[in-house]
């Protein structure tokens, strides 16, 4: 492996790699991750037990104990009774759907890996990334939370109404209406907060007691459950005796009358029941009654008639009821009167709340929950990868079998008006699935009391592992105290917490208002598992190789809709909040979290949207409606690497608002094999000032060997595909006429070159550093637009996208154009009036005069002054090869472009002009001299020293072409100073390049002329396409 050796310490043996994957233990998820585990030695020094359990205890037990629990027992009768057998099968099978569904797509990444004990947080936050996976863990925790709650209400129900009813501390007999659900409802409270602290402090002391109680309470539940089958078969021979007494057809509570009827004969003599004295004022045969009373008679009906007697067509349809109605049979006669008011309405059985169909699907669908029972103890099965699929779907088949089962069985054994019968009023105060159960209903009510105590100690000692091990995951920083516990690693602060927000629930007080809540947070966890299967297998992820082969895309999608329809079938309203609940969650750990690359599908589909997305953008250039600045800006670092000019990107910020593609691009001068260190400083740089100026682009440091060609690859390779910048932002050169900053003025016009040839925008700051920075703000002022020529419409989009910026929103916009001699400056105003109203752009609008006018002395002088410099440093700073490029470019006319009026054309240079000498202007001992001299030869340049040739230049007269050049530019400088030096930024037309390197210098001369005494000037230069438009 001498091949190898310097490679080892990167890249190990395959052997070694092997070992320390066999070796691999479940760790406890959040405490830390498993790649950094495998570095502490201390973890690598404990021995790791095998794990234990297998798909039946491991998986299949827990799910089943989770899934059957108080909604079967306390509220499926209920359910049939008033969704009907039909509506409450719909509701069942979709309920069953959903987490089927669920299953599949759990399984599918349950088996994608190693799944280390945390279970389905682990798997939705590695699929989905640590944004989603922090919303959903929140939202799956207080699912888990308010489940807990809902377990202990069922539990203090069972107690106070079937166990020991005279355990009330609000008694609530002789109260009726509002005051007894008030008195009911206290109770709970009071009762719920005792349960809970006594079960907090189980949790405590120690969770290997809820463990060890978990299959108690388990056979409670599979015992209660078999008593319910052997009772619907007994129905089937011997129905049991559980008469219900109904006047007219309305069922009376049984609570208050010892005989169904209204009188009995004992010897000779009528004498009244219970029941008389109950609805008259005496129990006198002529004493006054109720109407209803008078009118109708008393039937007794059997509660249960049995599966063999017909009564499942009865139950067939829903039969929903308004909130304090009376329970009524079906099919019996009862003489009303419309317009009577309904008296003694506590001896009725009444409806406590007003049920619909959606609410049933609230209250039903957290039976089905608890599917993920298996994969949260991943950490404790001898084959995860094998268990979890096999037992959790098994446990879904098994309860969705026995829940389909049991609404077509209490169809077809039970009365509908005991079904509908909430809380057995009507039948002694049974449990009304305890009186279908065989032998005795007391196998019922115990072990439904069991199983609710069993499943609010999982609850809370579940939730608060699954709070700790997202605290410790550390995406969310406020949570993080929520991480530490006992010296054994016991949630103690966590339990806390879900003691306080499972208390919340328990304020709350009824079980079917807590019901749709945690039906929400775990269809929404449920939800985001579909999501992250259906993503992965969409997204064809290398890293996506599942054992379990039986998913497939479609079927996650289903799985998601379902749960997406379901919430809002629930509860449109808890619906809402929980994902607003969830999306606050995502924005906080977005803005404010631990960042962590978990390789997560929400990264991979970002690619798979940015790729479609350049592709589309390849299709052709955006429309003119859609065109927007993509930046590039240019900046230059200095010899530690810190970025020289901060407020271009000050400025860049303002211009896109925060929007946009922005590239901020520098140059660092050598070779990338010896450079690169400086590059990636320059680049942390650019980074750090991008993060302070609010700047969302990228950035990029190119390496080359000169700092022109270096800046030349940016403006050429920048971007990707359609997804380019349009406009290059460069800094005006400081201090260009001295000959040390003469590279930079050279660089400077390049890039002016190469961006009109790439047909680029261009935007020239001059004086950066005196523009404003983010932090401050204009309060009044103007932006000042000089439009001289059609650039396309940058002048005029440029001041309405800074005014986007809360650093200029104060400022007014006011436009200035030039008008010549033959222009009509009232049309001009007029038109361009028109013009700026289409643009919906409001502005002020100016035309500004500029007369012919005689060309001055100064204007003569300055010209002059510019040639001769120009000239002197050609002369300094010409290498011998650029001399020889320089004599064939000066045999062409030379031609440079300031901007003009219309009607002036531009004037070629004279040949005999002394910036271009020919060599029949000098002698040949002078044209050596002058143009072919290797600097490096002699040490003094002969151009320079000679006297003759600095006579010869003291003594040339000045090209007539620059002169004009000269003029246009004092004169507008002059009109643009008087009417914009308060301005707080000037806009202007830049002037075209020169199209040869002989007038360089005298470019530059004439920009700063132009400039000169404004303080804040940004030269624009068009790309040579339209960027504004009229139409909509």
């Amino acid at each position: 492996m001498a091949l190898f050796e310097e490679e080892m310490d990167t890249s190990p043996m395959v052997s070694s790699l092997l070992s320390s994957l066999a070796n691999y233990s479940n760790l406890t998820q959040g405490s830390k991750e498993h790649e950094e585990a495998e570095n502490n030695e201390e973890a690598r020094k404990k021995t790791v037990q095998a794990p234990r359990m297998g798909t039946i205890m491991g998986v299949y037990l827990p799910c089943m104990q989770n899934i059957l629990g108080v909604i079967l027992f306390l509220r499926m009768t209920w359910l049939v009774g008033i969704g009907g057998v039909l509506g409450t099968f719909t509701i069942v099978f979709m309920c069953c759907s959903t987490t089927m569904l669920t299953a599949i797509s759990m399984s599918a990444i349950a088996t994608n890996g190693v799944v280390p004990a945390g279970g389905s947080y682990y798997m939705i936050s590695r699929s989905l990334g640590p944004e989603f996976g922090g919303a959903v863990g929140i939202c799956f925790y207080l699912g888990t939370t308010f489940a807990g709650a809902m377990y202990i209400l069922g539990c203090i129900e069972i107690l106070l109404i079937y166990i020991v009813p005279a355990a009330a501390i609000f008694k609530m007999e002789g109260l009726e209406g509002a005051e007894a659900e008030a008195a009911l409802l206290n109770n709970m409270r009071v009762y719920g907060t005792i349960v809970l602290s006594f079960m907090a402090l189980v949790v405590f002391v120690g969770v290997k007691y809820v463990n060890k109680l978990a299959l108690v309470f388990l056979a409670c539940v599979i015992l209660s459950i078999l008593a319910v089958y052997a009772g619907v078969i007994k129905t089937s021979f011997d129905p049991p005796d559980f008469p219900v007494c109904v006047l007219g057809n309305r069922t009376l509570a049984s609570k208050g009358f010892d005989i169904c009827a209204k009188t009995i004969e004992r010897g000779n003599a009528t004498l009244t029941t219970k029941l008389w004295r109950a609805f008259c004022d005496s129990e006198f045969l002529n004493a006054t009654c109720d109407e209803y009373f008078t009118s109708n008679n008393v039937s007794q009906i059997q509660g249960i008639p049995g599966i063999t007697s017909g009564i499942l067509a009865e139950n067939l349809f829903s039969t929903f009821m308004e909130k304090n109605s009376i329970l009524e049979k079906r099919g019996v006669p009862a003489v009303l009167d419309p317009e009577a008011t309904v008296t003694n309405t506590n001896r009725y059985v009444m409806a406590d709340i007003t049920s619909f169909f959606t609410l049933l699907v609230g209250i039903y669908f957290p039976s089905v929950t608890g599917i993920m029972a298996g994969s949260n103890r991943s950490g404790d099965l001898q084959d995860a990868q094998k268990s979890i699929p096999i037992g959790t779907i098994l446990a879904i088949t098994t309860t969705s079998i026995i829940y389909m089962s049991s609404v077509i069985l209490f169809g077809a054994c039970v009365d509908g008006v005991v079904l509908r019968d909430k809380f057995g009023e009507g039948v002694d105060g049974n449990l009304v699935i305890g009186t279908l159960a065989w032998p005795s209903p007391w196998v019922i009510v115990f072990g439904s009391f069991f199983s609710t105590c069993g499943a609010g100690l999982q609850s809370l000692t579940g939730a608060p592992r699954l709070l700790q091990a997202i605290a410790r995951d550390g995406i969310i920083p406020f949570l993080r105290v929520f991480g530490h516990g006992k010296a054994n690693g016991e949630p103690t602060w966590a339990l806390l917490l879900t003691a306080c927000i499972c208390e919340s629930g328990i304020l709350i007080a009824s079980l079917d208002a807590v019901a749709p809540i945690l039906s929400m947070f775990f269809l929404m966890c449920y939800m985001f598992v579909n999501l992250a299967c259906a993503l992965q297998t969409l997204l064809r992820t290398p890293n996506w190789r599942p054992r379990f082969k039986f998913y497939h895309w479609a079927l996650s999608l289903l799985g998601m809709s379902l749960c997406l329809t379901l919430m809002f079938l629930c509860s449109w309203y808890y619906a809402i909040v929980a994902m607003v609940i969830a999306s606050c969650i995502y924005k906080y750990i977005e803005f404010c979290g631990a960042e962590k690359e978990w390789g997560d599908g929400i990264r991979g589909i970002s690619l798979s949207a940015a790729r479609y997305a350049l592709m589309r953008l390849e299709e052709g250039p955006p429309h003119t409606k859609n065109w927007r600045p993509q930046i590039l800006v240019l900046m230059s670092l200095d010899a530690e690497q810190n970025v020289e000019q901060p407020r271009l990107l000050s400025l860049t910020s303002q211009l896109k608002a925060g929007k946009g593609l922005t590239i901020v691009g520098a140059c660092v001068e050598g070779t990338y094999l010896n450079n690169q260190p400086q590059a990636q400083e320059g680049d942390q740089s650019l980074r750090k000032l991008m993060e302070v100026e609010k700047v969302k682009g990228f950035s990029q440091v190119v390496i080359s060997s000169n700092l022109r060609d270096a800046t030349s690859h940016l403006i050429q390779a920048g971007g990707l595909g359609g997804l380019r910048h349009n406009t290059v932002l460069v800094s005006y050169p400081k201090n260009w006429k001295q000959a040390e900053e003469h590279h930079r003025c050279r660089n400077f016009i390049e890039v002016v070159r190469e961006t009109t040839a790439a047909r680029l925008a261009l935007l020239v700051p001059k004086n950066i550093s005196a523009y404003p920075s983010n932090g401050e703000r204009f309060t009044e002022g103007h932006i000042d637009v000089w439009w001289i020529v059609h650039d396309g419409g940058m002048l005029m989009l440029l001041p309405f996208l800074l005014r986007q910026h809360k650093v200029w929103r104060k400022c007014k916009i006011r436009i200035f154009t030039v008008a010549q001699m033959d222009d009509n400056s009232i049309q001009m105003k007029k038109d361009l009036m028109t013009f700026l109203y289409h643009l919906r752009f409001d502005a002020e609008v100016e035309v500004v005069e500029m007369h012919e006018s005689d060309i001055s002395a100064y204007t003569y002088e300055k010209t002059l002054m510019m040639e001769q410099r120009s000239q002197i440093l050609k002369e300094m700073h010409l290498t011998k090869n650029e001399r020889e490029r320089e004599s064939v470019r000066l045999s062409r006319p030379r031609q440079v472009q300031l901007i003009q009026g219309k009607n002036a054309t531009p004037t070629p240079t004279s040949p005999t002009s002394p910036t271009s000498p020919t060599p029949a202007a000098m002698s040949p001992g002078e044209e050596v001299q002058m143009t072919w001299t290797d600097d490096t030869e002699k040490p003094n340049n002969p151009a320079v020293a000679n006297p003759e040739n600095i006579k010869d230049m003291f003594n040339m007269k000045p090209n007539q072409s620059n002169v004009r050049r000269m003029h246009h530019a004092q004169k507008l400088n002059e009109v643009i100073v008087k009417k914009s030096q308060e301005a707080k930024l000037v806009l202007l037309n830049m002037p075209g390049p020169p199209k040869n390197r002989t007038g360089e210098e005298n470019y530059m001369e004439f920009l700063e002329v132009l400039t000169e005494g404004l303080n804040r000037v940004l030269l624009v230069r068009g790309g040579g396409r339209e960027v504004i438009t009229i139409y909509s």
